[in-house]
């Protein structure tokens, strides 16, 4: 499969970023082209365990464009429907997505404007690039127990079921939403689970008859555009879950259900791992983010005088576990009979594929709200990019807004300097886009 040579704005990866970047460049009436190196939303597919689903209803997680197809609003949907949801999207949109191609360098262009693209299948001239890789590029695996450890050690992206694992106990490293899902369905499968938990945000699944969601848009929350001080915000570690019917997470429970509470993992040595102390502070500190959404839901409900049912059990946790008032400061792997170690501990980006000075010394893009210090070049779908909801699939769609408006202010300028453009009727060349419409169709 050929791809053209030329391009106005190339977007490098066809996930749910790529998708909503296009959405607003046809709109706008700009050629472009969208190169995936695997499958539309390959990481939807591919990237999840056998039994995820969105940790948001279905009338929420989802692009403005479009409802998710034959799903009760208010249900969860399975992974791999997400996946038929963008390539069904970009279908209607006839989207100019090739597969199968993989963007291995950009540079600058020489004595022209724009960027020399190299790409599996041959060159792309582009005057704009926009890197829609996303945030889930490269699992992050602390290096603290060694890769030669007798023990089996998988990150979290790599995890599918419980019969895939060997016999025996299971350590997972990390209280995101990952984490305490997979640790949860481990146990229901029968195993002895430990988990690490580290800083995380507990959310209410529903409150008064609202969706957690809901709550966070009407609060304006997920503009919030602070990230936490003190976190690795490669990733909000959000503690929810749509899994079961969706629920919330509270870790009093999860201990009572039989899993095993330990602290953050802060060492490796003779085959046992040592735990950081603050098991108890870190429980506290969820709970109190968890009152604090409470409390801002309440609050908004008395000032628009909305009638919805008092929930005095949403704030009624039971006791503190014994294992978390005093938790164990280590644990032998082998005498424990665990196995497994799955460390759910996020990604980090790379992006050694943009030689272009516009990274810190952690590789990570300098920007703002997307738009590089690199004159035409553009980051979408990563976490705080503009606020809080940025990496999530509505926040994302936003974003892609924002930057092909910017987009079109630069075309403008260049339409207006340009003395054959400014002479052609503006966008009359929008039919100029690829011949490969999304191939996998």
């Amino acid at each position: 499969m050929s791809i053209q040579q030329e391009t106005e704005v190339l977007v490098v990866g066809g996930g749910q970023a790529g998708v909503a970047m296009s959405e607003h460049l046809t709109r706008a009436g700009v050629p472009h082209l969208v190169l995936e190196r695997g499958r539309i939303a390959e990481r939807w597919r591919t990237g999840r365990w056998d039994s995820l689903v969105m940790n948001g209803p279905a009338w929420h997680d989802r692009f403005p464009g479009m409802e998710h197809l034959d799903a009760d609003p208010d249900s969860f949907v399975p992974h791999e429907r997400v996946a038929e949801y963008f390539e069904a999207y970009a279908r209607k949109f006839d989207e100019p997505i090739v597969c199968g191609v993989e963007v291995t360098s950009v540079e600058r262009d020489e004595g022209r404007p724009g960027f020399h693209v190299e790409t599996t299948q041959g060159p792309v001239d582009a005057r704009y690039v926009v890197a829609a890789t996303g945030p889930f590029q490269v699992p992050s695996v602390p290096p603290i127990v060694p890769t030669n450890a007798p023990v089996h050690q998988m990150h979290s992206s790599d995890y599918r079921n419980p019969d895939e694992l060997p016999a025996g106990g299971v350590l997972v490293v990390g209280s995101g939403s990952s984490g305490v899902q997979i640790a949860d369905e481990l146990h229901r499968s029968g195993r002895d689970v430990w988990l690490a938990v580290s800083d995380h945000e507990r959310m209410p699944r529903t409150y008064r008859g609202l969706d957690y969601c809901w709550w966070l848009g009407v609060l304006g929350i997920w503009e919030d555009p602070t990230a936490p001080k003190g976190r690795d915000v490669q990733h909000p570690a959000l503690a929810v879950s749509g899994a079961y019917g969706g629920h919330t997470i509270d870790f009093r429970e999860l201990a009572d259900s039989g899993i095993h509470l330990v602290g953050r993992v802060g060492g490796y040595e003779d085959g046992a791992v040592r735990f950081e102390p603050g098991l108890l502070e870190t429980i506290e500190r969820g709970d109190a983010g968890y009152l604090r959404l409470l409390d801002q839901a309440d609050a908004f409900i008395e000032r628009n005088g909305m009638d919805l049912p008092e929930e005095p059990e949403a704030r009624a946790f039971g006791s503190m576990p014994a294992e978390v008032l005093d938790p164990v400061d280590q644990l032998d792997l082998a005498a424990a009979g665990v196995t497994t170690i799955i460390w759910a501990t996020g990604f980090h980006v790379d992006y050694s594929w943009i030689h272009l000075d516009i990274f810190d010394e952690q590789g990570r893009p300098v920007h703002d709200h997307g738009v590089s210090a690199e004159p035409g070049v553009y980051f979408l779908g990563l976490p705080w990019l503009s606020g809080k909801g940025s990496s999530f699939i509505w926040g994302v769609w936003h974003d892609a807004k924002y930057i092909a408006d910017q987009i079109m202010i630069q075309r403008n300028y260049v339409h207006y300097s340009d003395p054959a453009a400014h002479r052609a009727t503006p966008g009359a060349d929008a039919s100029n886009t690829s011949t490969e419409r999304v191939a996998s169709r």
